[in-house]
């Protein structure tokens, strides 16, 4: 195949002889003819690659039944491999083309060889996704450390990788590389041992998309509360909410525990979750004069009235002696007040109704029992949420004293000087 590329780009430099160009121009005005005639050679191959390697093979994948060939698809394996064969072509011409320009031909020959590397490296990593990604379906693997494999090879293949970079640049075996390496390690690991560390955390950040520039971060140890701004070799940038800028070592992100709130930014609602403490003594049964003065709330009427129903059909069915309020079912102003909440948080248009919504007991405590919300703003912007979250626990504290309940408050000098 390569000798009648030879012959391909050897006619240009014997045409211009034969017209009697000297040496010199008729090397150049070959060049130029030649790298014109590479370039339509590699695209057209590079078509050829795609449409093979990329288009039948997406044709081909949605036809199977394994689910491999579509993650290789995915991962951009093929895509990676049809730019891999033309550039092998690009290499083994590349002597051809400038035989008369050995500087050129060394330079440019070793420029492609580290391209080549790189993008193998490249496919062998969108190969090994795609491996992990298959066996993560798989029941037997799923409790598996799968990336963690994953990032100790491509660690490995790409120390190897650059190892023959650098061979290939300063044309060197890699054997005297690899021997130089080892022999300088401890130096080098001592006096760069915050590089490397830093080196490791990014790759591990970078590989398991823990932290990127724009996520909102909190970090307590390091005072950090604010969006990340920078991510480099040895430090995170962190722009806090009161305007300051915090820098994190890279290291700590996998080392301390931080809190990233992407997960809310791109769900569908932030989460409201705060609840309010209910004296114990002010939790009663109530009777018929005072549901009937609660039937006046107009999000209860309705619960109310076929409540009362079904909890006087029980009692009649089974001969309960209502003159002690403790005997048979009965409704209390707590449980009230909670359905009165559920009704309200329902209606409420701040919230996202898709979501978790519910109004709950907590375990009770000496200053009473907690009563917490919980639900989701469909705002999620700092300020809206805020303003929502006040808008439902202004009403909330407000609508307590209706229920003849009391929120638990700790006494204060000003309440004792009172009393007394």
């Amino acid at each position: 195949m390569f000798e009648k590329t030879e012959k391909i780009f050897d006619w240009c430099y014997s045409l211009f002889k034969k017209l009697d160009f000297n040496d010199t121009i008729a090397s150049y005005l070959s060049l130029a003819i030649n790298i014109v005639i590479l370039s339509f050679i590699v695209y057209g191959i590079y078509l050829l690659c795609r449409f093979v390697l990329v288009t039948l093979m997406a044709i081909v994948a949605k036809r199977t039944k394994t689910k491999f060939d579509d993650l290789l698809i995915s991962n951009e394996t093929a895509k990676y491999m049809s730019h891999l064969i033309p550039l092998i072509y690009i290499y083994k011409t590349v002597p051809i083309i400038l035989n008369d320009f050995t500087s050129w031909e060394t330079i440019f020959g070793r420029l492609v060889a580290v391209y080549i590397v790189l993008l193998t490296l490249w496919i062998i990593n969108s190969t090994l996704k795609a491996i992990r990604d298959h066996l993560k379906t798989k029941s037997e693997y799923s409790d598996k450390p799968i990336d963690s494999y994953v990032q100790v090879i491509m660690i490995l293949l790409w120390i190897l990788g650059l190892t023959l970079i650098v061979a290939k640049i300063f044309n060197v075996n890699p054997d005297t590389v690899f021997k130089t390496i080892g022999a300088v390690s401890a130096i080098i690991i001592l006096i760069f041992r915050d590089s490397i560390l830093g080196f490791v955390a990014s790759v591990q950040v970078s590989i398991n998309d823990m932290v990127r520039i724009g996520d909102w971060i909190t970090m307590d140890k390091f005072g950090a509360d604010g969006d990340v701004i920078e991510i480099n070799l040895s430090t995170v940038k962190v722009r806090n909410f009161d305007h300051t800028t915090t820098t994190i070592p890279t290291y700590s992100l996998i080392s301390d525990s931080f809190k990233n709130w992407r997960g809310m930014i791109s769900s569908n609602g932030r989460r409201i979750k705060r609840h309010i403490l209910i004296k114990t003594s002010s939790i009663k049964f109530l009777n018929e004069e005072e549901l009937e003065e609660y039937k006046k709330i107009h999000l209860l009427k309705n619960y109310i009235e076929k409540k009362a129903k079904d909890i006087n059909t029980h009692n009649q069915t089974h001969n309960i002696d209502k003159s002690l309020a403790l005997n048979g079912r009965n409704l209390t102003n707590l449980g009230l007040f909670r359905k009165y909440l559920t009704v309200y948080l329902e209606n409420y248009p701040g919230l996202n109704k898709d979501m978790l919504l519910m109004v709950r007991h907590l375990q009770p405590t000496e200053k009473g029992i907690p009563i917490e919300i919980y639900a989701f703003s469909k705002d999620k912007r700092w300020l809206n949420y805020e303003y929502i979250m006040s808008d439902i626990f202004d009403h909330t504290l407000a609508s307590v004293s209706y229920f003849d309940l009391e929120i638990f408050e700790m006494p204060s000098g000003k309440n004792n000087f009172s009393e007394a």
